[in-house]
């Protein structure tokens, strides 16, 4: 967001909530599937909560060039969830427990190496025009 855009917003704005968020200068976005029936409940919010609580711990969501982790209702793969997708890369992993994603934070988020056994696809966003 420009300077001049974040002066102008009035406190408590979208423009604000964006700012905190580093929105632009961030390196990934992690979203979860939490709410669709592609495993139960308990599971996706038990995965939720780890995702939320191991970025936090591990400093992914403030350092630069940061992480974004979404809470998404449904990603429409509804079998063997909960489904994570991680952008820019547009890298699909299922089966998504607290386990897994301790691996997938530390392999794919943090070394920079899918975890190959939990993708599923692979499906990059194409640039804008293409």
């Amino acid at each position: 967001m420009s300077e001049s855009n974040k002066a102008r917003a009035p406190a408590g704005s979208a423009a604000d909530a964006a700012a905190k968020l580093h929105l632009g200068g961030n390196a990934m976005h992690l979203l979860l599937c939490v709410g669709g029936k592609c495993a139960p409940t308990a599971l996706q919010e038990n995965s939720w909560a780890y995702l939320k609580t191991r970025v936090r711990e591990l400093g992914l969501a403030r350092a630069e060039a940061g992480v974004l982790r979404t809470k998404a209702d449904c990603l429409r793969i509804c079998v063997d969830g909960p489904i994570m997708l991680i952008y820019p890369e547009g890298i699909w992993y299922h089966g998504c427990t607290p386990e897994r994603i301790e691996k997938i934070l530390n392999e794919h988020v943090i070394g920079g190496v899918p975890v190959a056994e939990y993708m599923f696809a692979r499906a990059p966003l194409l640039p804008a025009g293409e």
